[in-house]
């Protein structure tokens, strides 16, 4: 029997999903991307001079992210400012986009990823990471591939692509499992594997299989807005 979602979707469907590259004019690289109401915007500063310069590394660049839920992005007003959490996630999504930049060409540089979620519907640091990989990429970063990312979630005993807030919400009256899965795009190269929550080991492959798939849509559709930008 097929599991029923809430939104009607199934178990292995993404929500609708809108991608632009090229929306923060005064920024190096910038791009916008959307799972549903989850709407990510991302921010590309550098390469450029580290200051201090006591944390420069002659023998690469660093790359610095800051992710950031702003205040009006969930239904309780979020304290302004970084919290534990955003904190956790900005070195999550440094992780996850580190393995695909080459930045040993930029010595005692810095690229600074700046992420803000303007709504938030779950899967934020998935969200954040597909506009991240698109934004480098705009702002001309040597990477060998774009960074694909999506949340894989569990309702009841079944496994289901994209949670949303709903769901999540109802994941939690059962112990909440949330999935974060990034991957480099046309490789078996996973960057993220987070796991909030308890997955049986038998299913794990089942849950990568769904990720996989999940992320070459994903992948499709960042390189079909990297190409609409590079055509205008």
């Amino acid at each position: 029997m097929a599991i029923k979602r809430v939104s009607g979707r199934k178990a292995d469907e993404l929500r609708p999903i809108k991608a632009e590259v090229g929306i923060i004019p005064n920024a190096d690289g910038s791009a916008m991307f959307s799972f549903g109401d989850t709407v990510a915007i991302v921010a590309v500063y550098g390469p450029r001079q580290l200051h201090p310069q006591h944390m420069q590394d002659p023998s690469t660049g660093i790359l610095r992210v800051n992710y950031d839920l702003l205040s009006f992005s969930v239904s309780d007003r979020k304290r302004p400012g970084p919290s534990r959490r955003s904190t956790e996630i900005s070195k999550v999504i440094e992780w996850a986009l580190l393995p695909v930049l080459n930045i040993k060409d930029f010595p005692n540089t810095v690229i600074d990823v700046q992420i803000y979620i303007l709504q938030a519907d779950a899967s934020t640091r998935v969200a954040g990471i597909n506009a991240a990989s698109m934004a480098l990429a705009h702002a001309g970063i040597p990477m060998k591939n774009l960074v694909c990312a999506v949340a894989i979630g569990k309702l009841d005993k079944d496994l289901v692509v994209d949670v949303d807030k709903d769901e999540e919400d109802f994941e939690k009256g059962e112990g909440a499992t949330d999935f974060p899965i990034a991957k480099i795009a046309n490789s078996d190269e996973y960057t993220l594997m987070q796991l909030d929550g308890k997955i049986q080991p038998e299913i794990v492959k089942k849950a990568l299989e769904m990720a996989d798939k999940a992320c070459d849509e994903i992948y499709e559709i960042q390189k079909k807005a990297l190409k609409e930008v590079v055509e205008k």
